[in-house]
């Protein structure tokens, strides 16, 4: 076990950090930082603090830190409405201690939102609404756009979800960082063997189990699984082993996401955003199934639950000890259920708690509560 621990808790209205210098005693709540942005995602490695986010007023950006969270300064990608504002009128804008001397931002216009960040190698990546896809090589300070995925031979076909068309997800290869994988909502999963130069598009159905047409729009049809995948992971080792929550369904793939098979029997709904993986056990998995996207999105029967497989998603099993049982009608969204280095489980709800087990989910307690909705957990490495 770690003796320290970092939690990113990304909300609606800033970054707030939970740590614990003594192994898992003595949590204390700082925030929020990076000027009160919406965060949809954070990253700690190598002595560096990142948060993504941003939005159409504050336009997008990407927040850091070097003291360990103390203060933060923000790379700014895109402009927002506040930016055009200010502008227009300086005066007004100083008063607000908004500096509008500043040049635009390189990819305003372009995006609008950062959404995920990941490490692969030396290299960081980050996901933007609308799907476009970054790369840092100097720990964030400047970034620069993959055009291979833009100009992939599908993206005039990418549809948005209801978030609209965001690259929420991106997870590497620790052995081999050439080998990356994306999820985009609403065009599928994608990926690259050559560290970004190239994308094949992977979301075909397997052969395995009785997944066929589905009616529903987001549901698997034509040989694939649905393109609205609401998150992926992939398991430790040497197997490319992922698995997806998808708008219909968890997903399972041991070949690189060439192939998709359904695990999604045992689970009370088909409906959920995140998925996790133990960090030593590539077969030990968590969701927290919904009861629908057009049902209210909150736990079935308001009975909170976060249901785990010990087996890759061949069966599965309620977690409920410790959650509320009824009245429950919290969402935890796609990227708000996380892992820590030690094996700690965590999310964050909607309603703004976030709760964590160290024990694989048999148990749960609430660490943090009153927050603005959370977006994001994410645990420093």
């Amino acid at each position: 076990m770690s003796k320290s621990t970092t939690i990113f808790i990304g909300t609606t209205k800033g970054l707030f950090l939970l740590k614990s210098a003594n192994g898992r005693d003595g949590w204390v709540l700082s925030g929020p930082h990076c000027g009160g942005w919406p965060i949809n995602h954070a990253l700690g490695a190598d002595g560096v603090m990142l948060a993504g986010g941003g939005g159409d007023f504050p336009g997008a950006g990407i927040w850091r830190s070097t003291d360990e969270g103390v203060s933060w300064d923000v790379v700014k990608l895109a402009d927002g409405e506040m930016d055009t504002w200010a502008r227009a009128d300086p005066e007004a804008a100083k008063i607000f201690g908004i500096d509008a001397s500043t040049d635009p931002a390189p990819y305003s216009g372009r995006i609008k939102a950062i959404w995920s960040l990941a490490k692969a190698g030396d290299r960081i990546y980050a996901g933007a609404k609308p799907a476009t896809l970054f790369s840092s090589d100097d720990n964030g300070l400047s970034w620069q756009p993959v055009n291979s995925l833009t100009d992939h031979p599908s993206s005039d076909s990418w549809q948005p979800g209801a978030a609209g068309l965001v690259l929420h997800t991106i997870v590497s290869d620790p052995r081999s960082p050439d080998k990356i994988w994306l999820a985009i909502s609403a065009a599928g999963v994608f990926a690259s063997d050559d560290g970004g130069a190239s994308w094949e598009r992977r979301n075909r159905l397997g052969n395995l189990g009785p997944c066929g047409h589905t009616h529903h729009p987001a549901g698997p049809r034509d040989g694939e699984t649905g393109h609205c995948v609401h998150s992926i992971v992939r398991a430790g080792g040497e197997e490319d082993l992922l698995y997806q929550q998808n708008h219909h369904g968890v997903f399972r793939s041991r070949d690189g996401g060439r192939s998709w098979d359904d695990i999604t029997e045992g689970l009370p709904s088909t409906f959920g955003f995140p998925i996790a993986v133990h960090p030593q056990k590539p077969d030990t998995i968590w969701t927290l199934p919904l009861n629908g996207d057009s049902d209210g999105r909150y736990p079935p029967d308001a009975s909170a639950a976060v249901w785990r497989s010990r087996d890759g998603g061949d069966t599965w099993k309620a977690c409920r000890t410790g959650l509320p049982q009824e009245n429950c009608y919290f969402t935890v969204l796609r990227q708000a259920m996380a892992t820590d280095p030690g094996a700690g489980l965590w999310f964050g709800t909607n309603s703004g708690s976030v709760f964590a087990s160290f024990d694989e989910g048999d148990n749960w307690q609430e660490l943090a509560q009153h927050l603005p909705t959370v977006l994001c957990v994410e645990a420093a490495h």
